[in-house]
């Protein structure tokens, strides 16, 4: 009667094993009392645990997508900000090339007596500044 429940471990595919039961798959926590369906749940273990692997890495997968999704957007967004910061500091050197050259101009025009003016100015400037400083 014993005989009729044995199965040969070689058929199963499994390591030629002399004790009656099958030997308890990796991560199943269980044995099986019935050798004749221990390669069956053996290979329904396995497969379940490739489902659940293929499960955890096709949810890494979409997350690392939706990663590289965002980042894909931040530089696409970065790239119009930064043409567009390009476009403003282009335009402001312009105005500020016309300042400074009518600036120039006027200087010329006016001789030395503009820079008499610009030191008169720093040091009354610089004056209010020490006397403020004192009285707080």
């Amino acid at each position: 009667m014993t005989q009729r429940h044995r199965v040969s471990h070689a058929t199963l595919g499994l390591d030629a094993d002399p004790s009656p039961y099958a030997p308890t798959p990796p991560h199943s926590g269980r044995s099986s009392p019935h050798p004749a369906f221990a390669g069956a749940r053996f290979a329904d273990d396995l497969e379940g645990q490739n489902d659940e692997a293929i499960e955890g890495l096709s949810a890494r997968v979409k997350m690392l997508k939706e990663i590289t999704i965002g980042i894909g957007n931040e530089v696409r967004d970065s790239t119009i900000q930064l043409s567009q910061m390009n476009d403003a500091f282009a335009e402001t050197s312009g105005i500020l090339g016309g300042t400074f050259r009518r600036m120039n101009n006027m200087a010329e025009r006016q001789g030395c007596r503009w820079l008499w003016y610009i030191v008169f100015l720093i040091m009354v400037f610089w004056f209010f500044i020490v006397v403020w400083w004192f009285r707080r």
